[in-house]
């Protein structure tokens, strides 16, 4: 468990720093430097990438992180391991290409003419942006299988985030056009994806040359079955991660999609703790299955999942009572009207985290299938309600369609994981948790305002942390703080 503490703590500390750089990209520097049309656009772009590197992947981000333990011996290059990862996928790549540009016409029809004439002139970069976030992806599952994953949340979340920052003041300083731009903005994405290979480099762990042992070590029909799988899941999951604004720019603009992404943007923050996480949980939840050590992953399932409550209920409170002061700081005041889907957000965002690792549980046991079954189910719903209610209640509707598919999609995971192996991730703690969290709301929320944001700001979370971290410790929600807290009583 050491090294898993080490990048856990790591990638906590990362993840943070890079909350920080995302606060301020999202809250200071893009929109106030971009259009809503021309962030909904940039947004656009890395959806459309996402999926495009997915279905070229074949599920081999995740063959790369589930059967890794039985390739592991770095004398032996990982028997090949590397090479077989990449090159599947890379031929998938070009045959998806060809899919994806035969396909213009029918994806730039989804438009109005006034949003098709902005993406057009980028729709073929598009492909480029998808290989560079299709090599990151491989890499990144290899690293978290070798248990290193620090440098590569490093890079995604603190190196990426302040390229881009500089990137949009080059532009607001006049010193790049708009296409400009947009074409260094997807040149940032393969600085980082060689920059992992570098790092694999470094490391001594860039082993490119194929052997045959890599079509022995496991039976390759398993392989591909699992990649199929795995596709066909993380598709339904970028479904409910991206279709909302995908279809939020169809139905109503670019702009209204670069509206909602700027409250999805603040939602996100509810997902760092679990983020930090799961860099390190899935190949570690992998190696439990292949050790058949059920009780440790109990374990892992309870604690993991009373920290994310803890970490969630906190962070989710903190922005909930201070949106006036954030959408303050964004000068720009139709970016506010994304308030009501923010709140909406950040609920399902909170009960994601509630229920804990169910769908790395799910994916990594031997009844992955079943994770398939959920993720189409919902993404079939998710795409339903959102062309219910998006033209009824706009952003908001989009956001009532993300609330309802989390919830759903966490509450089966949570009783399949319980009815199949008997693992359940609630203690007493948690409830107790929540009850604390909706007090120190309360009483927050009935503080008076004062004339200022800012000040009114400082008063609610100071009140907020105190509240919350003082019956937190003084109920002993948090017994790793125990051993400190008594040091500090005696001192």
């Amino acid at each position: 468990m050491g090294i898993v503490q080490r990048q856990g703590l790591r990638n906590t500390v990362i993840s943070y720093l890079g909350l920080a750089l995302g606060f301020v990209n999202t809250a200071f520097v893009l929109p106030r430097l971009l259009a809503p049309a021309q962030l909904g656009l940039t947004n656009l772009l890395v959806s459309i990438a996402t999926v495009y590197a997915q279905f070229a992947a074949f599920g081999f981000a995740s063959v790369g992180i589930r059967f890794f333990p039985y390739f592991r011996n770095r004398e032996a290059g990982h028997h090949g391991f590397l090479p077989f990862l990449l090159g599947i996928p890379l031929l998938g790549f070009v045959v998806i290409t060809a899919v994806y540009l035969l396909g213009k016409p029918l994806i730039l029809a989804q438009y109005e003419p006034e949003d098709m004439a902005r993406l057009q002139p980028f729709y073929a970069w598009a492909a480029l942006l998808a290989l560079f976030t299709l090599l990151y992806s491989l890499q990144d599952a290899y690293l978290k299988g070798l248990y290193h994953t620090a440098f590569s949340s490093f890079l995604q979340d603190i190196v990426l985030r302040v390229l881009i920052a500089g990137l949009a003041l080059l532009y607001g300083q006049g010193l790049l056009a708009f296409p400009e731009f947009v074409l260094c903005y997807i040149g940032l994405y393969g600085t980082i994806a060689l920059l992992l290979t570098g790092y694999l480099a470094y490391i001594g762990e860039l082993h490119l040359r194929p052997t045959k042992a890599a079509l022995g070590v496991r039976p390759v029909g398993e392989i591909v079955r699992f990649g199929a799988f795995a596709l066909l899941s993380s598709l339904s999951g970028s479904i409910l991660g991206f279709i909302d604004s995908w279809m939020v720019g169809a139905q109503i603009s670019l702009a209204a999609a670069g509206i909602y992404g700027i409250a999805y943007n603040i939602s996100t923050a509810l997902t760092i703790p679990a983020r930090s996480l799961n860099k390190i949980a899935f190949p570690l939840l992998a190696q439990y299955w292949k050790d058949q050590d059920l009780p440790r992953m109990a374990d892992f399932y309870r604690d993991t999942t009373r920290l994310n409550t803890i970490l969630g209920c906190y962070l989710a409170l903190g922005i909930g009572l201070n949106l006036d002061f954030i959408y303050s700081l964004i000068k720009n005041p139709v970016y506010a009207t994304g308030t009501t889907a923010v709140l909406l957000l950040l609920a399902g965002r909170l009960y994601d985290g509630i229920t804990g690792v169910n769908g790395l549980i799910v994916v990594t046991s031997p009844r992955y299938r079943f994770d398939l079954i959920f993720n189409l189910s919902l993404a079939g719903i998710t795409i339903l309600l959102n062309r219910l209610l998006i033209p009824r209640l706009g952003i908001t509707g989009s956001a009532l369609a993300t609330l309802f598919a989390i919830v759903s999609i966490n509450t089966v995971r949570t009783w399949f994981v319980w009815y199949s192996y008997r693992l359940q991730p609630f203690t007493w703690r948690i409830p107790v948790v929540l009850a604390v969290a909706a007090g120190s709301g309360l009483l927050v929320w009935l503080l008076p305002t004062l004339p200022s944001k800012l000040l009114t700001m400082l008063l609610r979370g100071s009140v907020l942390t105190g509240l919350y971290g003082g019956a937190l410790l003084g109920l002993g929600l948090v017994p790793e703080a125990q051993p400190l807290l008594r040091k500090l009583l005696r001192k």
